[in-house]
């Protein structure tokens, strides 16, 4: 059994819960998500506890025990809260431009690079450098961040890129002089 599994989640204010036979959906002040269930997974939704339980001790059962729990956590917390992740573009002449459902990044190529924004996901850029990502589903916001990063990724010796906020890049001494 999962330790964090058997953790009992509190239901806050403002959501409701509602679980079908196969899906689970949170309704909150930010959002609505909803949730597909396996069959090795149990999961007991009271007004103010949900509780996720296996349904036998095989090998498949604990293995969704916990990630079902941390699933269902994520979305009771992404459509209360919701979820933000913050790059930061380091580099002469990089700038990013939110342009209806585009992001349009200027990363030192010979082209501007647009990105469409995924539906439900919201950008905001504060001084042409610094993009926000935020929405009610955790790995959409993190997938969403993960693909901006991944066109022009910090590099070693300089250390320009689009980097998350506080990320730490370990540099590189480059070529030493002859002489």
């Amino acid at each position: 059994m999962s330790r964090k599994g058997k953790v009992p989640i509190a239901v806050p204010k403002g959501v409701e819960v509602h679980k079908t036979n196969n899906e689970l959906s949170v309704k909150g002040p930010k959002g609505s998500l909803k949730l597909p269930l396996v069959n090795n997974i149990t999961i007991q939704v009271d007004p103010e506890l949900i509780t996720v339980l296996a349904k036998d001790a095989t090998k498949d059962s604990k293995r969704f025990h916990g990630l079902y729990r941390a699933l269902v956590q994520n979305m009771i917390t992404g459509t209360t809260k919701g979820f933000e992740k913050r790059l930061e573009m380091i580099g002469v002449g990089y700038r990013a431009n939110v342009q209806g459902h585009l992001l349009d990044l200027q990363l030192g190529f010979s082209h501007p690079t647009k990105l469409t924004i995924p539906q439900g996901i919201h950008v905001h850029v504060e001084k042409n450098t610094l993009i926000i990502v935020t929405g009610v589903d955790k790995q959409q916001v993190g997938e969403f961040a993960a693909q901006i990063r991944s066109i022009r990724p910090p590099e070693p010796y300089q250390g320009k890129g689009v980097r998350y906020l506080g990320e730490y890049v370990r540099r590189k001494a480059g070529k030493a002089a002859k002489k």
